[in-house]
Order: C-alpha cells, then sequence, then structure tokens
C-alpha cells in the first residue's frame, strides 16, 4: 500500500526506477481514473434522463444493456480526446462535464416545463433557449444538487489522485485513438434501425414523443437527433419523381373580382378548455371564440408540437409542409410567395423580438414584405418592454390591416402573439381571482392560480379579437380571417395542472390524443368578402393536420390555390390528418397507426411533395 502511494497517488509522472510495467501500470492508473470518472458524467445522464417523471424509468434502462452502453460511451471517447489534447485528467473530466451536464440539466428543465426534451437542433437556437430559460422559474431538486456534488467530486479525486500528463506522443496517440473510435461510432447513433431496436417501452406512452425519447436516456437520443438537425429526405424519396407530380398540375389564377383581403391570426397557446368537462367554469369564459365559432367556418387543428414549439404550426401553415424539421434559412416557396404573385401585399405582426425563432430573416425568405416586431415597431409603444400584450397588439393590427386593405392591392397579413405563452404563474392571480373563472374546490393552490392566470388570458385575448372582428365587420374592404391555437399550453412542471384536473394526456384513447394535440380554427368572413365570394362561409369544418388549413380556407373562398397545394390536396381528402407521431385521420373519422399500403403511399407522396417544396425555391 505504501508503495502505491509514493508511486501512483498524487504523482505528475512516474517514480523514479519503476520498471516499464510499472510504469505502464502508472499510465493504466490515471487513464483507469479518468474513464471511471467519465463513466460516472453519462451515468448522471441517464439519472437525469427522465426528468420528474420518477425512478422507475432509470431502473429500466439496465434491463436495456445496449442503451447503457451507448449513454455512457459518449463521455468516456470525449474525455479520452480531451486528455490527448489537454494532457491532464482533471482538465480532461471538467470540459467534458461542462457540455455533458450543461445540456442533461437543460433537458431536465425543459421536460418539466414544456414536455419536450432537448434535441440536437436546440443547439442552433441557444440564444432563444436562453430568452426562453429566464421566464421560468429554475430550481435545484435533490437529484440535480446531488449531480452537482457527484461532479464536484469526480473532478476533485481526479485532481488530487490522477495527475500525470504523458508525453507528446503518448497524447497524441490517445486522442487519435479516440477519435477513432467516435468516427466508428458516428453510424451506430445514427442509424435508426439500432435506435428503434433499443426501445424501452415498460413505463411509458410509447404515443408521445417525449416519453419515447427520455426512455433511452439522454445521451444516445441526442446524439441520434444530430442527424435530424440537418434534414435528411424521406423514406424512398425520388427528386424527379416528386417534381412529376408537382409538374401534373399549374398555380391557379385568383379571378381579379374574387380577390378578397386575408388575415391569418396564430393564437400562442389558444386552446378551447370549454372542452374538458373536469373543469368547473363559474362564467363562460369562452364566449367569445364561441359567437365567432357561430359566424364562421370551425374545426380542429392536429398539431404535432404541445406547450412549445410554436414555428411547427406557424412554418405548417404557411408552406403547406406538415412532416419533419427543415431548414427554411433561404428562400421557401410558400402560399405567402403565391399570393405575392397573385398581386397581393404580405406583411404580419409578432409583438416580441425579431429575433426569436429566426423570424426576422425567415419571414423575408417565406415572402413577406414587411413584418413588425419589438424591435421597429411596438418597443416604442410599450417604452421598450421586450413584449406587447394583446390589447396593444390588436389595435395596431385592425389599423393597420384596414390601411393597407384601403390601398388598393389586396393583403395577405399574417399575425403571431405573444400574450398567451407560458409560464402562468403559480402564486397569484394576474387576471382578477380564481372564483372568476372556475371553482373546482379540490385543486392545489398552485394549479387554481395558473388555470385562472391562463384562462384570464385567453378571455383578454377573445376581447380584443372580438373587438377586431367588430371593425373588420363594418369595413366595407373585403376580409377573411382564419385564426388558430399553435398548440395546448403549459400548465406546471410536468402537465401538473392537467393532472390535478384528472385529464387524460395519455394519447392512448383517441380522446386523449385530442386532448394533447388539438386547437382550434375558425374561417370567418365580413359581409363585403361574402358577396365579392358569392358564398357564405359557415359550418362545421373538417379535423385536419396545420399544413392543410390553407388547403380548407381556398376551398371556402372557392380558390384553386398554386401547384402544391393542388398536389397534397389528394392526401388531405383520404388523410386529413397527418400526424408526426405516425398517427393519421382516415377519410372516415378513424384515427389509425396501422395504415393500408395506398394510404402509406400517400404518405411517401405527401413528405416527398414537402422535402421537394421546401428545397427547391419557387417565387
Amino acid at each position: 500500500m505504501r508503495q502505491l502511494f509514493s508511486c501512483f497517488l498524487f504523482q505528475k509522472r512516474p517514480a523514479e526506477g519503476l520498471s516499464s510495467s510499472g510504469r505502464a501500470a502508472f499510465w493504466i492508473w490515471n487513464a483507469l481514473l479518468l474513464g471511471g470518472a467519465a463513466t460516472s458524467l453519462g451515468l448522471l445522464s441517464l439519472i437525469l434522463a427522465p426528468s420528474q417523471f420518477g425512478w422507475e424509468l432509470f431502473w429500466d434502462y439496465w434491463d436495456h444493456p445496449g442503451l447503457i452502453a451507448l449513454n455512457l460511451l459518449p463521455p468516456v471517447v470525449l474525455a479520452a480526446l480531451l486528455y490527448g489534447i489537454a494532457g491532464r485528467p482533471w482538465l480532461a473530466y471538467v470540459l467534458t462535464a461542462l457540455p455533458v451536464l450543461g445540456l442533461s440539466f437543460g433537458n431536465y428543465y425543459k421536460l418539466a416545463f414544456r414536455d419536450d426534451p432537448v434535441i440536437a437542433a436546440d443547439l442552433l437556437l441557444l440564444g432563444e433557449a436562453g430568452n426562453m430559460a429566464g421566464k421560468y422559474q429554475l430550481y435545484l431538486t435533490d437529484k440535480l444538487t446531488a449531480a452537482l456534488v457527484c461532479a464536484a467530486a469526480g473532478g476533485a479525486v481526479l485532481a488530487l489522485l490522477a495527475r500525470g500528463r504523458p508525453a507528446g506522443r503518448c497524447r497524441a496517440l490517445t486522442a487519435g485513438a479516440a477519435l477513432v473510435c467516435a468516427l466508428a461510432l458516428a453510424p451506430v447513433y445514427a442509424s435508426d434501425e439500432i435506435y428503434q431496436a433499443n426501445e424501452n417501452k415498460e413505463h411509458i406512452n410509447q404515443w408521445a414523443s417525449s416519453q419515447q425519447y427520455m426512455s433511452r436516456g439522454f445521451l444516445y437520443p441526442l446524439l441520434h437527433s444530430v442527424k435530424d438537425a440537418f434534414p435528411q429526405p424521406p423514406q424512398g424519396y425520388d427528386q424527379r419523381e416528386a417534381a412529376a407530380w408537382l409538374a401534373q398540375y399549374e398555380d391557379g389564377v385568383i379571378p381579379e373580382d374574387q380577390k378578397v383581403n386575408i388575415v391569418g391570426v396564430m393564437l400562442e397557446a389558444f386552446a378551447d378548455f370549454s372542452d374538458y368537462e373536469q373543469i368547473q367554469f363559474t362564467q363562460d369564459v369562452y364566449a367569445g371564440w364561441h359567437a365567432l365559432e357561430a359566424e364562421g367556418y370551425s374545426g380542429s387543428l392536429v398539431t404535432n408540437i404541445f406547450a412549445g414549439g410554436t414555428i411547427n404550426t406557424e412554418r405548417a401553415f404557411l408552406t403547406g409542409v406538415g412532416i419533419g424539421d427543415h431548414d427554411y434559412r433561404g428562400g421557401t416557396s410558400s402560399y405567402a410567395w403565391y399570393l405575392k404573385s397573385q398581386g397581393y401585399q404580405t406583411s404580419g405582426d409578432h409583438p416580441s423580438s425579431a429575433w426569436f425563432y429566426n423570424r426576422e430573416n425567415i419571414n423575408e425568405f417565406l415572402g413577406f414584405d414587411q413584418y413588425r416586431f419589438t424591435e421597429n415597431c411596438y418597443g416604442d409603444i410599450t417604452g421598450g418592454e421586450e413584449t406587447a400584450w394583446d390589447y396593444t397588439l390588436f389595435p395596431v393590427l385592425t389599423d393597420s390591416i384596414l390601411r393597407q386593405a384601403e390601398s388598393g392591392a389586396p393583403l395577405f397579413s399574417f399575425s403571431v402573439s405573444y400574450q398567451g405563452h407560458g409560464p402562468y404563474g403559480d402564486y397569484e392571480c394576474w387576471w382578477g381571482e380564481v372564483e372568476d373563472y372556475f371553482s373546482n374546490p379540490d385543486l392545489q393552490p398552485a394549479s387554481r392560480y395558473i388555470l385562472s392566470n391562463y384562462l384570464g388570458s385567453v378571455m383578454d385575448t377573445q376581447k380584443h379579437l372580438t373587438a377586431m372582428v367588430d371593425a373588420f365587420r363594418a369595413s366595407e374592404e373585403p376580409i377573411v380571417l382564419v385564426v388558430f391555437g399553435d398548440h395546448k399550453p403549459w400548465l406546471g412542471n410536468g402537465n401538473s395542472v392537467y393532472q390535478d384536473l384528472g385529464i387524460d394526456l395519455s394519447q392512448e384513447t383517441e380522446e386523449s390524443f385530442y386532448s394533447y394535440w388539438s386547437t382550434p380554427y375558425v374561417i370567418w368572413a365580413n359581409g363585403a368578402a361574402k358577396a365579392v365570394l358569392g358564398r357564405d362561409i359557415a359550418g362545421k369544418g373538417p379535423d385536419i393536420s396545420p399544413c392543410f388549413l390553407m388547403n380548407v380556407l381556398f376551398e371556402q373562398l372557392g380558390w384553386t390555390g398554386d401547384a402544391y397545394m393542388q398536389a397534397v390536396d389528394q392526401c388531405r381528402a383520404e388523410l386529413p390528418v397527418i400526424h408526426s407521431s405516425g398517427a393519421c385521420l382516415t377519410a372516415d373519422g378513424t384515427l389509425a397507426r396501422d395504415l393500408t399500403e395506398d394510404q402509406r403511399a400517400l404518405v411517401r407522396r405527401f413528405e416527398s411533395l414537402g422535402y421537394y417544396r421546401v428545397r427547391h425555391f419557387n417565387s
């Protein structure tokens, strides 16, 4: 033991007089300590991976040795690479711990707040992530605190016990070996076949994509998602085939005497909670929305997102592309561009920062002539506030639309509100008192505050929306309004309010699937628009994916639409909902995962056309 201490522990280099085998043992000792510490980082990431889901999922990992290995290997390989570069075990460990634990903590919080894991594409939006993190109340649980303590202990152990710095040649070999290992493992982490083979279903709902992700740990699914950050063609994609499908159609021409002003408004986190029998309303919170539905054509959107990811619904509506994460940082074919080709002005508003989701640039790429943000409009009105509420947004938007509509050229306006964005506060009421909205006596205090703040927010939104509709109703300019929610709201960490209310979000039944994914839409036309179009716009609309909402709008207007809209309309007719989870709504209203061969062919056609549309800009 004394020899061990004198030769190995606390030493920067092998002791003088050691044999070659002893010197080899010294470096192996240092490597093993570093490898063990790096392995512990992978283990900590596994402990944090289920977030607030519970320990059951963590213990499930150990029934799947492949998952364990795929989650532990990345920090070991990274630490070896950094050891070869830096030459000091403790430094290699620290440089490994920072990204591993930083991302693991981020994933923990994101799952808790939004039921959405950290994926590789999020790393391209670090500015947005930092901004949103500041809006939530971060906290340290026992699990997070223990992870920090263990990580710090690992660094201290290495600093004291593994201090050896190998020669340059040895370090180069170590770094080279680690790099070769990383390159060899890359196809393994990218493989969809291996990913599916390592499924872990014991304690999760396989319909919930967030649970599917966390059931595989964190570092493994994170690395698997890297390829999704750089979109790949859908399975079976053939560019010439997609081009041929599209070439069968020509862009429709909107008759001059039928051109109406189109106003799209997407309401942040707007959902109709009167659908939930569990809430004991004390007033008709959704009176304004229901009045609008009674005058218009309404239905449900089945979105691909929950509690966040606004741009998914937003860009699906604007482009008609519904499946896949696409890069819109360049000219992108869209319905805004099509309407511009028909002589329309294009504009919109978002009363928040222009950089958020890179809207400042991407909205231009999508065909908008002008867009108003905090920086060029709303900041001046609010006195420099980062965001503006609906009492500011809707009057500005209404006046702008009426002015543009009177200017001569028809208008396509699309705006995104901010007011409904979470979090909603769990210790005080922002919009009156809890009793103003519901009377559920058994809710936890935090749930009562969160729910009252959300309902107060959407009730206020409806007031300002109704005022805008009244202004449009009185206008002699033909105006058609399409308004919809982007996703269900975040309501407490781990969906605590939904759970407190007893609302089933399991997605295991059709009802719970809709409870999780659906938001309402309505298409409304003023009298002038109905006169121009020669038709009424009213009744019950279909349940659809957001990417088909513009199809439904054009159908109600009696317009043909561009070639792409026509090409995907067959898909819409047969499968009005094509969901990212793999579920589809068939024409007879059945929610199904097991599709017929013909239906699968339609899905492939739809995905191929969407991929082609994004990558072949046609203004």
